[in-house]
């Protein structure tokens, strides 16, 4: 919030990525009164995205659909934001990278003038490590159990 003019409440966001993290990210500001829209590239994704009530785009398809947002998280621990997709990012916007490294802003792409790209990488563990790891265990044993290991 002190990144930005205005709050959460009606501002339009991305999350980039509907794993762990992305598809929590996505629910608690929905929750806060966000316009939330969800990036993903698998079927299951975007049906998980749909469920949700969300709308969705294809993260290998970013570029030319990010001027609408004004807060940008991105999730995903690969270049996914490069030059052409920064290019169309709006000038007030605001990326916060939270993936792990590398993390997902490429390292070459420069945002517009006015843009900002808050470098938060893998901000949940760092700041919260027993809940990060909780949510790394559980996952791994939902997975366990739907391959029926468990």
């Amino acid at each position: 919030m002190e990144q930005t003019p205005y709050t959460i409440q009606g501002a339009a966001c991305l999350v980039i990525g509907n794993g762990r993290l992305g598809s929590l990210l996505a629910h608690k500001l929905q929750v806060l009164g966000a316009h939330v829209t969800v990036s993903a590239r698998s079927a299951q994704d975007f049906a998980k995205i749909a469920t949700a009530g969300l709308p969705a785009l294809d993260t290998r398809k970013l570029a030319g659909a990010l001027r609408q947002f004004d807060l940008i998280f991105n999730t995903v621990p690969a270049p996914v934001l490069g030059s052409a997709e920064l290019a169309d990012v709006s000038p007030q916007g605001l990326i916060i990278d939270l993936a792990s490294l590398p993390g997902g802003v490429a390292a070459d792409a420069l945002p517009p003038d006015g843009c900002r790209i808050l470098h938060a990488l893998s901000l949940p563990g760092r700041v919260a490590p027993l809940s990060a790891a909780r949510a790394v265990r559980d996952t791994v044993l939902t997975m366990l159990e739907e391959e029926g290991v468990l």
